[in-house]
């Protein structure tokens, strides 16, 4: 699948991986170099008018890791105005909070390779 997105991005997207939060490190420790069943996932990834924290193109899967921010309520409109922008291309998101990452990475872990296993299932010729 192509994606495409806003060129100004680009940059902004490399500061955000620059600035990333630790959660944000922990995660990419577990996704890079294709650890999670061979897929590859990228890192603040431009789509459209958002940047996305992880995105495997491979998968339709974004994943997003949400700090304090994300609590406020514009914050969390914004969020489902970007998700319901991705599922529109036929991208699943899963969240997950930075303490269910910092405290709790075998159950993300889990739930992500119960994605995977789940897309393989549908879309394995």
């Amino acid at each position: 699948m192509k994606v495409t997105y806003h060129p100004k991005l680009k940059q902004l997207a490399r500061k955000l991986r620059n600035d990333s939060t630790k959660a944000e490190i922990k995660l990419w420790k577990e996704l890079q170099n294709k650890q999670v069943y061979g897929y590859k996932f990228t890192r603040q990834k431009p789509i459209g008018n958002y940047i996305v924290d992880f995105f495997c193109n491979k998968l339709r899967l974004v994943i997003e890791v949400d700090g304090y921010s994300h609590n406020f309520e514009e914050t969390l409109d914004k969020d489902e105005e970007k998700e319901q922008f991705l599922k529109g291309l036929g991208i699943m998101v899963l969240r997950f909070s930075d303490d269910e990452v910092m405290k709790d990475m075998n159950n993300v872990l889990r739930e992500i390779e119960g994605y995977i296993l789940n897309f393989e299932k549908i879309h394995t010729p």
